[in-house]
């Protein structure tokens, strides 16, 4: 069928494929210069479009074509009076280009065309819009809830395996990933405010991990794996930099699941002269202010137990709430700890408290470990919105600074949304090399790491990591 269409094609147009066509303004760029115009109103200015063809409304005398990109969509009015019919039909999916006049004349934006050209044939065909080929889509936006099960491609596995195909007939999958690429330049335009300086670290590295993809050095003869985080950033702050953050991929050879991928990517900051607190506000002000940029509004909707069950809201208006793990658990719980929580008693305590509540905690039945597991279960699980749980053991966070007046606590902040973990402080990997380096005189700093994956993963309520994963990395296809 693709054959015969592009032999008819080339037979009426000569070539089905021309070299170039001028463009003078993208599809978002041409609703910025023209959305003004009222109803009846036309421009004078010619200008040139392109995009694929993903609608087509028949009438008698004229068509209208409506095109797509991944950055808006834009109906091309052909009056068949005024421009002559190719010499086959334009069909869905092809990639045209048009030149004309903003026009409001038709009861919507759009562009009248004086010149319409084919660039570029479909040679296969799309599957069809739930109904009719004519009927568009509603559109969604990121922050609202999204329904996959509804998509012209709906199966999760197809959809992946052929991501091309995905991103041309399910328009939410562009908006997702175009919040994506808004979400990474608002955290760079915010850290470039903030006086902290973008770099670049190797992502080869000489160490021993456990879980770390392995690979070889020919030329130097060395084993070596990809990084699993950016040690190097802090050793810059060593180096007299006021502040460093790098947006870049993490690997780890682990388990995949709905929320983990081998391949990752993560934004890690490092500020000096700052403190926990200082980066809690920090924190604060990036996410809600990403929040607004992105969606409009400070709550999002979240289908956190999946596409089955109704979505939670979740409200990123400032300021989030903060919660001592300490005094949390004893409002949760009902009890009264030990005051010192060095002590034996307090151990027996928190040992006795987790049997009781039918937590189970992993050896060693530390202080430290058992304060976590508690935590683990009666906040962290339970912080839907926002939520800065502060002050863990120090035993469970040891880069991070004892805390100023409970030695056995620490300085240290996770922010749970949607009962997930979103940032958690950076944590150095301990090596020699590192503590020598330190020993050059580290100043009072503070940092953290985001995973870029699930942030938006929460604004474009996508309950898989691989929905805001390009190309995840799949089964091959004989194995499923």
């Amino acid at each position: 069928m693709g054959s015969q269409r592009l032999s008819s094609l080339e037979e009426s147009l000569g070539n089905a494929y021309p070299h170039k066509f001028e463009v003078s303004m993208t599809l978002a760029q041409f609703h910025d210069e023209f959305g003004q115009l009222e109803a009846g109103q036309r421009s004078n200015t010619l200008v040139s479009v392109a995009g694929k063809v993903m609608h087509k409304r028949l009438e008698p005398d004229s068509t209208c074509y409506v095109l797509e990109s991944v950055v808006g969509k834009l109906p091309a009015f052909v009056d068949h009076a005024r421009v002559p019919k190719l010499g086959a039909e334009i069909e869905r999916g092809d990639i045209v280009g048009v030149s004309g006049f903003a026009s409001a004349c038709h009861g919507e934006l759009g562009i009248s065309v004086e010149k319409l050209c084919l660039l570029a044939p479909c040679l296969r065909t799309l599957p069809e819009r739930e109904g009719d080929s004519h009927t568009e889509q509603e559109s969604w936006r990121p922050g609202k809830a999204r329904d996959p099960s509804a998509y012209v491609l709906s199966d999760q596995e197809e959809r992946y395996r052929n991501r091309v195909l995905d991103l041309i007939v399910n328009p939410d999958i562009k908006s997702v990933f175009a919040a994506r690429t808004e979400a990474v330049n608002y955290i760079r335009t915010y850290m470039e405010t903030s006086g902290v300086t973008e770099v670049n670290t190797g992502v080869l590295e000489q160490r021993s991990v456990a879980n770390g993809f392995k690979t070889h050095h020919n030329q130097l003869n060395l084993d070596m794996v990809l990084r699993v985080s950016s040690d190097q950033l802090l050793q810059l702050i060593v180096s007299n930099f006021f502040g460093v953050y790098e947006i870049g991929k993490q690997f780890r050879n682990e388990e995949m699941s709905r929320t983990h991928n081998p391949e990752f990517t993560t934004c890690e900051m490092y500020k000096a002269y700052a403190d926990y607190k200082d980066l809690m506000e920090m924190t604060e002000k990036l996410l809600s202010g990403l929040v607004m940029k992105i969606t409009g509004g400070y709550k999002v909707y979240y289908h956190s137990d999946g596409y089955d069950s109704p979505p939670v809201v979740i409200d990123f208006t400032p300021p989030f709430r903060r919660v001592e793990v300490v005094k949390g658990l004893e409002e949760a719980l009902g009890l009264k700890f030990p005051e010192d929580l060095a002590s034996e008693q307090a151990n027996e305590f928190l040992r006795e408290t987790c049997s009781s509540k039918g937590v189970s905690c992993p050896p060693p039945l530390s202080t430290a470990n058992l304060l976590s597991s508690l935590a683990g279960h009666f906040l962290e699980a339970t912080s839907v919105s926002p939520t800065f749980i502060v002050d863990y053991p120090k035993r469970s966070t040891p880069f991070a600074k004892t805390h100023s007046s409970t030695p056995v606590l620490a300085e240290h902040f996770k922010l749970f949304v949607s009962k997930s973990q979103c940032r958690d402080p950076a944590e150095a990997q301990e090596n020699s090399e590192l503590h020598t380096l330190l020993e050059y005189g580290l100043p009072p700093c503070s940092g953290w790491a985001c995973g870029i994956d699930r942030l938006v993963m929460l604004l474009t309520d996508s309950v898989d990591i691989k929905e805001v994963v390009l190309y995840p990395a799949l089964k091959p296809a004989e194995d499923l």
